[in-house]
């Protein structure tokens, strides 16, 4: 049985100060998913941070910064369909998903070993808000579902309230793969460092292309959040095929 790992000290306090509360049960949970993820990357290589408390503060906290921009969904957030693409070891969803128990989570990761890991430890914290899946964002959001006579049912373009995301790689290419999958209306977040601003004016020409503009930048302990709307439907050419929108970034280059 893996052991469930304690925060730092003051770890609580500053979680408390970013407007996140823990309901009973939930700061457990990240404790044992935590002891599960770092108990796991001795086997498989799911994150290069090793020691327990700075997984608190770059993998728990980091995520939890997220949950204030959901808040600002309709009736903060209860309900909503979230869709984290690139969840690797599980960060951010499966922290989300702890702390959010009224909204549904989709994890989606191209690796199975990764997916693998991020099922088992859902069915062991008891996440009934968690499906994990195995593909490429750029698939799905090019799944319409299917056809009825009422209109199209399934699918996962235009599906989501809200997509997150802490993949590693460019703005530009990120926002070809997860701009698809939100509804008209939703949100787009995005963890990203330093070179926010930079990557946001690489991508302008992006955003216009894929009909969202940016609406806000978010200041963290951890980092920046850069948070997208989707304003229109995406046109039906995006997102390209696989790996297309990292070898050539969507409008990077252009006028």
């Amino acid at each position: 049985m893996v052991e469930s790992l304690s925060p730092p000290a003051g770890w609580v306090e500053r979680v408390d100060a970013l407007g996140v509360s823990f309901a009973p049960g939930e700061l457990e949970k990240l404790g044992t998913y935590l002891g599960l993820l770092l108990d796991a990357n001795t086997r498989m290589n799911l994150t290069a941070i090793r020691d327990a408390n700075d997984a608190w503060e770059k993998h728990i906290f980091d995520a939890l910064t997220i949950v204030p921009v959901l808040a600002e969904l309709p009736e903060g957030g209860a309900g909503s369909e979230v869709v984290d693409v690139g969840t690797g070891g599980g960060i951010p969803g499966l922290v989300l998903a702890c702390v959010m128990p009224q909204a549904r989570f989709t994890l989606v990761d191209a690796t199975g070993k990764k997916c693998e890991f991020v099922r088992e430890a859902a069915a062991t914290l008891g996440l009934t808000n968690v499906t994990v899946l195995q593909d490429r964002a750029e698939r799905m959001g090019q799944d319409r579902g299917e056809k009825t006579g009422s209109g199209r049912v399934g699918g996962h373009r235009g599906h989501y309230d809200a997509v997150v995301s802490r993949a590693v790689g460019r703005l530009a290419t990120l926002l070809e793969l997860t701009v698809p999958l939100a509804k008209v209306g939703g949100l787009i977040v995005l963890t990203k460092g330093q070179k926010a601003d930079e990557e946001l004016a690489e991508a302008k020409q992006t955003l216009h292309m894929l009909h969202a503009a940016h609406a806000g930048t978010v200041d963290t302990p951890t980092g920046r959040l850069v948070v997208i709307e989707k304003l229109r439907d995406t046109p039906k050419m995006y997102p390209r095929g696989d790996g297309e929108p990292k070898r050539s970034p969507l409008g990077v280059g252009r006028a």
